[in-house]
């Protein structure tokens, strides 16, 4: 038995957060898809910082290249292996009826509250790319949100990142349903349409634990759990059966996803699988690092976690208002925080690509 393989039997996707040519060339991929059932794969600003500093391919590619602006070159050598993932994901995407075999690649965090600027991004990131199962990652800021609707209105399949709160899941769930209904009061199709909303999950912990500490230390490594899964009981509550979705899934329109995002463990103290374990449920995806799903292989255990202590959970999150901690801040703060990591790291790699 694949210790990994065997989560698809509750339902959740696992999707690997990291993409590089080396891993596409020596055939990993594929290994990956074949051995583990990995269902897509995540990039971001930092994953690429990694690849281009320590995979030499890419030294030789940009080397090639004429001289111009560093972003344009970035492109140049990071969309074909977008693209070339996206190829060898296309059979499960084919055979999954549109619901797996997906690829994602952010937009510039520069553009991160630039609304326009991310709306024109998106649009020419998905020309380029050219594929069916590609997703455009765009931040859940507020220029975010108006992004995410004019997106997926014009047919743009989105990979919404940096959700910490329940307010911004809220805003990202409405952004994807307002998108969809333009599209299809505008006539368009709206069936092969998909998107994840991706709800970072460690970060909570690492962030409050060291406040819990002396406050509140029951709570100690149960705020990011909780979190996740008061998201998804509101996930049923919006895209459930008798919600206000229904209309939509008439005219052929998919829920949006959630999908757990940081799901490496931090604190060496817990469980290294502690994340993947405690939210497997059905109609979700998880993102997890190779470090991570190296483990899971190892010892994980797959069994449908997603749904159990939901009274806990909330329970957790009142605790935390009783004693002063406010989440919305704290996400608002989180979210300025991976904006600004990927923003460093953005830099990084385009320093790499001059």
């Amino acid at each position: 038995m694949n210790r990994v393989k065997d989560i698809a039997r509750f339902g959740q996707q696992v999707w690997l957060d990291s993409l590089s040519r080396q891993l596409i060339a020596s055939g990993r991929l594929r290994r990956l898809i074949d051995e583990d059932g990995i269902a897509g794969v995540t990039s971001n600003p930092a994953i690429f910082e990694h690849a281009l500093t320590h995979d030499a391919s890419y030294r030789d590619a940009l080397a090639a290249l004429p001289a111009g602006e560093p972003e344009v070159r970035f492109e140049a050598v990071a969309i074909p292996d977008i693209q070339a993932a996206c190829d060898i994901f296309r059979p499960l995407y084919d055979t999954s009826g549109g619901e797996a075999g997906f690829v994602s690649f952010e937009v510039s965090p520069r553009l991160a509250h630039d609304a326009d600027g991310t709306i024109a991004a998106a649009r020419r990131l998905w020309a380029a790319i050219g594929r069916p199962n590609a997703m455009i990652k765009i931040p859940a800021t507020g220029a975010g949100l108006v992004a995410i609707e004019e997106s997926i209105a014009a047919g743009i399949n989105v990979n919404v990142t940096l959700m910490f709160s329940h307010r911004h899941v809220r805003d990202v769930f409405e952004a994807y349903c307002l998108g969809l209904q333009r599209r299809s009061a505008a006539g368009l199709p709206i069936d092969r349409i998909r998107s994840v909303a991706s709800v970072f999950v460690s970060r909570w912990d690492t962030l409050l634990d060291p406040l819990l500490a002396t406050r509140a230390p029951e709570l100690a490594g149960k705020v990011a759990i909780s979190l996740a899964r008061r998201a998804y009981q509101f996930w049923k509550h919006r895209f459930g059966p008798g919600s206000s979705f229904a209309a939509l899934a008439a005219r052929g329109a998919q829920p949006q996803r959630l999908l757990w995002a940081s799901t490496g463990v931090k604190n060496p103290a817990y469980r290294d699988t502690l994340y993947v374990e405690s939210l497997i449920g059905p109609h979700t995806v998880d993102t997890v690092p190779e470090s991570t799903l190296e483990a899971f292989r190892d010892h994980g255990e797959a069994s449908s976690q997603l749904e159990q202590g939901v009274e806990d959970a909330s329970a957790v999150i009142d605790h935390l208002a009783r004693i002063g901690i406010d989440l919305e801040a704290h996400a608002d703060a989180l979210q300025e925080e991976g904006l600004a990591s990927f923003a460093k790291a953005f830099s990084a790699l385009l320093e790499r690509a001059a």
